[in-house]
């Protein structure tokens, strides 16, 4: 898959214990994803029907169905705000009812980041984390626009996918930089073709746009909002075009947005880079030192290893599995096993089946829809387009801010390289202002390896006076599921009883 992105993939730490602990992947559901249909969708205010849930497809992820407490269903939303009385397509929605009726608060929506990761798919397996939040809660998510069954984007087929991880994603020569240009025009021809008029629509504002859509249906004065990561952004792009609508709202492993994707990208290579120092000095003797993991990542440009999965494990492979085991203390261990296994034995399964979670790939060679989401929302937001020259020119500070994720980190700018559609801003901030608002949580952690510290006083200072940020200090890519008790008590405290915590309140 493409290496770590400016904006991270939040949901690779979920599903990795899942992975490892059962040596396979998710399976697969049925059903297909919505397509646009004509003008017969609804206004704000429609009535959502809920059923009982099926399993997740392919392309939210696969899996079991998540029980008799789920109920799905599906909102018909715009396709284009600027034709609101156009064809629509359906946002795919969950829900768990709350289990203390006589105290609820209302629903509490969550967006769990990528961009491009599934809500329906994502929300039950953190059910248990949620417990005590959806004792006065609905707890709601849903498939933002272009993820999983929201008109979901396609682009490379399965076997075109995995032919792409062939491609060295980080050059070395001239041949190679020719090769990494052609499978990105390759990859955006696809996602125009393939995703056709629905490309041009998948951007954060028109996202934020389908959420006072998604409040409005659940009958909702005001959204009652838990962002994380990617969807930190999301949420404060809402806050910004309805402020008098935001209810008690928190944003955790926030995203900065002054960053353009350059800046982005270079301050998640040394997030990374952090991270890894810090895994490594916890590890100890028990782990190879970070020369070792160079010397590995070095010989493996050349010489992939053999693994029990049946493909071979590339360098970008493990870069990526790497890069995985480390959204989360918890996983941890698995890049301890990873790294030993391909050390000293000279094997990369464990580093294999983590860039695989990451990469959205299951045992039987399919994807979901989440790098084709990642890139057509990211692309459709940003509009940067990068050049190889430029990226080179970069090469040097890359390197110097991390051995290990630099060059990934990189190249990957050339991501949006002829896309078919333009990009709506150079940096979101502008967009993320939210005068007038209700009290807004904003959670940084110090050792966030994808959504840096400082993102979190940058989005701060630009929600204005209505951001409360306040700091985890820990490890791994957010704070409240880290399982710090006050973090938790912090955060559940606002939510439920409406306690706005003090200003720099810090939590260890």
């Amino acid at each position: 898959m493409s290496p770590p992105r400016p904006r991270a993939l939040a949901l690779a730490s979920a599903a990795l214990a899942l992975v490892l602990a059962a040596g396979c992947g998710p399976g697969g559901g049925g059903g297909g994803r919505d397509d646009v249909s004509g003008k017969s969708g609804s206004r704000a205010g429609s009535r959502i029907d809920w059923k009982p849930c099926a399993a997740p497809t392919v392309a939210q992820g696969g899996g079991k169905a998540p029980g008799k407490d789920w109920e799905c269903a599906s909102l018909p939303v715009p396709l284009d705000y600027a034709r609101p009385d156009g064809k629509t397509i359906g946002l795919a929605l969950i829900r768990a009812r709350a289990t203390d009726e006589k105290h609820r608060l209302g629903s509490l929506v969550f967006n769990f980041g990528g961009p491009g990761g599934s809500g329906v798919s994502t929300l039950p397996s953190f059910g248990k984390s949620y417990a005590d939040l959806r004792k006065r809660y609905d707890l709601v998510s849903f498939d933002p626009r272009g993820v999983g069954e929201s008109a979901g984007v396609r682009c490379l087929t399965d076997k075109e996918l995995d032919a792409a991880d062939r491609v060295d994603a980080t050059p070395d020569d001239d041949t190679e930089v020719t090769a990494a240009v052609e499978l990105d025009r390759r990859y955006a021809r696809a996602c125009g073709k393939n995703a056709g008029q629905v490309l041009a629509h998948v951007d954060t504002l028109s996202a934020a746009r389908d959420m006072d859509r998604l409040r409005a249906a659940l009958g909702e004065d005001r959204l009652r909002y838990f962002g994380i990561s990617y969807g930190t952004e999301l949420g404060a792009v809402y806050a910004h075009l309805f402020p008098a609508k935001v209810g008690r709202a928190v944003l955790d492993a926030v995203v900065d947005p002054r960053q353009d994707p350059a800046q982005g990208a270079l301050a998640q290579a040394k997030g990374f880079q952090l991270a890894l120092d810090d895994y490594l000095k916890d590890c100890g003797a028990d782990c190879p030192a970070q020369s070792r993991i160079t010397a590995l990542l070095k010989r493996l440009d050349s010489k992939p290893l053999p693994t029990a999965l049946g493909r071979p494990l590339s360098q970008d492979q493990a870069v990526n599995g790497i890069a995985a085991a480390l959204y989360s203390k918890d996983t941890w261990k698995y890049l301890t096993a990873g790294l030993r296994e391909a050390t000293a034995k000279g094997t990369g399964t464990t580093l294999l089946l983590l860039s695989d979670s990451l990469a959205g790939r299951d045992p039987e060679g399919r994807y979901s829809n989440l790098q084709a989401a990642n890139r057509a929302i990211s692309c459709a937001d940003a509009e940067q387009r990068y050049a190889p020259a430029e990226v080179k020119a970069l090469l040097p500070q890359f390197r110097s801010a991390s051995p290990v994720f630099g060059e990934s980190a990189a190249w990957a700018l050339l991501q949006c390289t002829d896309w078919p559609v333009k990009g709506k801003w150079k940096t979101p901030e502008s967009s993320v202002s939210a005068k007038g608002s209700a009290p807004i949580l904003v959670v940084g952690n110090t050792g966030d390896p994808a959504t840096p510290y400082e993102g979190a006083r940058r989005m701060a200072e630009a929600l204005g006076p209505a951001a409360v940020e306040v700091t985890y200090k820990g490890e791994g890519h957010g704070a409240y599921n880290s399982g710090n008790a006050c973090m938790k008590a912090l955060v559940d405290g606002y939510l439920l009883e409406g306690r706005v915590p003090a200003r720099g309140a810090t939590c260890s």
